[in-house]
């Protein structure tokens, strides 16, 4: 049981980090992130401070870029989570974009 509290811990503590990139990444201007996991999807949209996304072209079912405003800017997440996509997915995604 201590070893899960352990993994637990550092996983939450890689999202967060993780997120935290995201966050200086859009600060500084870049405009496309592609984010692999749920929850570490999930640690991205909270950390960019994202409340709506717009829902654009599927890269793979279950998978579409999406479009949100951040400040004065547009911003583009690829938010993939599971087992959504092929091996492909990324190439794929930077082929729609």
């Amino acid at each position: 049981m201590r070893y899960e509290s352990i993994l637990d811990r550092l996983l939450h503590a890689v999202e967060r980090a993780l997120a935290a990139r995201a966050r200086d990444l859009a600060d500084h201007g870049v405009r496309r992130l592609v984010v692999a996991g749920g929850d570490t999807s999930g640690a991205v949209v909270e950390a960019l401070g994202l409340t709506l996304l717009r829902i654009g072209p599927a890269v793979a079912p279950g998978v579409p870029w999406t479009e949100a405003t951040r400040g004065a800017h547009f911003l583009n997440l690829l938010l993939k989570s599971g087992n959504f996509g092929a091996e492909d997915l990324f190439a794929a995604a930077q082929d729609l974009q």
